[in-house]
């Protein structure tokens, strides 16, 4: 015999009536008037039938009858006012004595209990709203960040930079009180009275009224990058931003920042219009983020950091030290010990911008390290392979069971002959235990190798490997002044404290470091260990915008619409404005290869906005198109084939095979002797406008 289930039901009346006891002030109150309302109403109607002469004694004293049931409810002293008779003769009626003492302790009960109870219950609710998210605040031309992981407290603190008079209002299903109490932490306290912390889940459109979406400035869509959905759920956010704003019969937002984690969603957001009804019909910008992203144009582009503890701005140095002349016969070395996201993030970023006129004599080299190197290794290259099927690369076996020798591979490559082999960045991949004594040795060779401008890059997972390598490594590292980079997870504090005490100057006329050479005693200024020690990748300073990059793009897009027809910014796809973008990030090393080529200090800005020789020009123009290069291939752009190539063909199947540059299959990538002559002009010309550009950005 089957036992019958009960479905449990919520009593409707009951729970109207909990909602109505635990709501709003208003709502309490009301329910105080109508219990005084009725109590009013049985005192009268029991007075009335009491058979008292009740009505004599409002006359005797002045008062209204309808008035005394609500007299002796607020009135602590009426009930001993009606034994006080003014004439000796008269009584007080039993009944009249019974609803007077009832009415009475209904009064006190009100008065001195339930509204008391409910004033202190409304002040109680309301402080718990508040910390737990869930006031609501009329805003207006407001900041909105939604989701919460460690990476807002550097949003927050980039919004303020830029509007010193900002409102940030953020939206979260984390608790609130944990949300404001990390922000104490990291927030300066003179703007923590301006953000607001409400409750709610970033993807629901029905949280949107409540923070006034539709009037805010900008919105940020964090998320919590910890969460394996993370990417997935920022999407369906973005998704419903839109939706909600299509509804509205206006918005003020200008621009929606949306944070991606995963490297191959994020790379996805530069070739693929999949939100293009956010610029074309809701006439607002779209940014998509990435941390590793970031942290990498920090370190390459901007070259600075925001100290934690002090909130100064640190300096990164140029991998490319002085910069790089036509003549030079200098390299760029970058190794990366370890192949984690930010080892790939900085190697492909790196690639995008490290270009340099004496790319005949020298190539920019990129070199991972990685125990597991042969693993990681084609997964590197497959979400590459474009640039592989033109450019091979070397690997190296290090460990016991390797040969120990770095070997070029050219397994991938689709092309031969003048058709491969042209582009001025080489990857190599090792495999190796990076406290072993081949690796040691290699890095010994490298930091000791003039010709190169090496730079470390600590980038394994683990934080603490990355900080015990960087005290450990070869001494040529610390005697040659070889910059390494090392991991944080958050805090800056050691070691920039370690920096800067190892980088303090020696007293004058005692050098740090003296030998004996030539039959006499040398010496040299120099710096302590751990003097070229630079932190990156603090969850907590990451964020910055790119507003003077953006600007330089939008110049550089409008540079092109004047002279060669093309489109405005907005009617642009994605790719175009990421290959405008990326013009405008190469803008600072082409400065430093004309600093070199004049003379000058890499820090001197006087003569940026001359205008170029030409010879300057000549050498910029190569750099930019190998630059160029580059850039299409890491993007997802592909050599055409024979059969593909408008090279060479007559005019009318040129221009049909040239139309394939919407599928990503550029003619153009090809080298720089192999391009027509009006294609170099155009190199040329863009590169003699880099001081106007300078000038109107800034």
């Amino acid at each position: 015999m089957r036992s019958k289930l009960r479905s449990h039901t919520i009593g409707n009346r009951s729970l109207r009536l909990d909602r109505m006891l635990t709501g709003s002030l208003w709502k309490q109150s009301f329910w105080i008037v109508c219990i005084l309302i009725l109590t009013w109403l049985v005192s009268y109607v029991c007075l009335s039938l009491s058979g008292a002469n009740w009505r004599v004694f409002c006359t005797n004293h002045g008062i209204k009858p309808w008035l005394l049931p609500l007299y002796i409810l607020i009135d602590t002293n009426a009930l001993s006012s009606l034994y006080i008779a003014d004439d000796p003769n008269d009584t007080i009626h039993g009944w009249l004595l019974l609803v007077s003492s009832i009415t009475y302790l209904i009064g006190l009960l009100i008065f001195n209990g339930i509204i008391i109870s409910v004033l202190s219950n409304y002040i109680a609710q309301r402080r718990e709203n508040y910390q737990n998210g869930l006031s609501r605040y009329k805003v207006s031309g407001h900041y909105i960040i939604m989701g919460y992981d460690e990476m807002v407290p550097s949003v927050i603190s980039d919004i303020f930079r830029r509007d010193k008079e900002a409102h940030v209002l953020m939206l979260s299903a984390v608790p609130s009180d944990k949300i404001r109490e990390h922000l104490r932490k990291s927030v300066q306290r003179e703007y923590f009275d301006r953000i607001l912390v409400n409750y709610g889940h970033r993807a629901a459109k029905e949280y949107y009224p409540d923070i006034h979406l539709e009037e805010a400035k900008e919105v940020y869509v964090v998320g919590n990058r910890s969460m394996p959905n993370h990417d997935a759920v920022n999407v369906e956010c973005v998704e419903s931003i839109c939706t909600y704003l299509k509804e509205q019969p206006q918005h003020a937002i200008r621009r929606i920042t949306c944070v991606f984690e995963d490297l191959d969603t994020y790379a996805s957001f530069r070739t693929s219009d999949i939100f293009s009804d956010i610029t074309k019909d809701l006439h607002l910008e779209f940014a998509p983020y990435n941390f590793y992203v970031s942290w990498a144009k920090r370190v390459f582009i901007d070259r600075s950091y925001i100290g934690k503890k002090d909130n100064k701005l640190y300096a990164y140095p140029a991998p490319c030290r002085q910069g790089i002349g036509p003549n030079d016969t200098h390299y760029v070395h970058l190794v990366f010990v370890g192949m984690s996201n930010f080892a790939v993030t900085f190697a492909n970023e790196a690639a995008h911008v490290l270009h340099f006129p004496n790319s005949e004599k020298a190539r920019t080299r990129i070199t991972f390290i990685d125990l597991h190197a042969d693993r990681e290794m084609p997964v590197f290259i497959t979400r590459n392979h474009h640039f592989f099927e033109v450019q091979p690369y070397s690997y190296g076996d290090f460990t016991e069971q390797g040969d120990g020798c770095i070997k070029p591979d050219t397994s991938r490559l689709k092309f031969s002959g003048k058709d491969s082999d042209f582009l001025d960045v080489d990857f190599e991949f090792i495999k190796g235990d990076i406290y072993s004594a081949s690796i040691q040795n290699l890095i010994y060779q490298w930091a000791k190798d003039e010709q190169q401008y090496l730079s470390l890059f600590l980038a394994m997972t683990n934080q603490r490997d990355n900080f015990a390598f960087a005290m450990n490594m070869p001494d040529a590292v610390y005697n040659n002044a070889v910059p390494v980079f090392v991991r944080q997870d958050s805090s800056d504090n050691f070691i920039t404290l370690l920096r800067q005490a190892d980088t303090k100057a020696p007293r004058k006329g005692e050098p740090e470091y003296r030998w004996y050479e030539k039959d006499k005693v040398q010496t040299k200024e120099s710096h302590g260990r751990y003097a070229h020690l630079y932190p990156f990748g603090m969850n907590d300073t990451s964020f910055y915008s790119e507003e003077t990059s953006l600007r330089r793009a939008k110049l550089i897009n409008d540079l092109y619409n004047q002279k060669w027809a093309g489109k405005n910014w907005e009617e642009l796809n994605v790719a175009e404005k990421w290959s405008n973008l990326y013009f405008a990030y190469g803008i600072s090393y082409k400065l430093l290869v004309l600093r070199a080529m004049r003379g000058l200090d890499p820090d001197d800005t006087s003569h940026d906005k001359d205008p170029l020789t030409v010879a300057e020009g000549e050498a910029l123009g190569r750099t930019e198109h190998n630059r160029w290069n580059v850039e299409k291939l890491l993007m997802g752009y592909r050599k055409p084939q024979s059969k593909e190539d408008p090279y060479g063909k007559e005019e009318a199947v040129a221009k049909q095979l040239s139309n394939n540059k919407h599928f990503f299959i550029h003619p153009q990538i090809r080298p720089y002797e192999e391009l027509t002559e009006e294609m170099k002009q155009l190199d040329i010309e863009f590169s003699k406008y880099i001081p106007w550009i300078i000038e109107k950005s800034e």
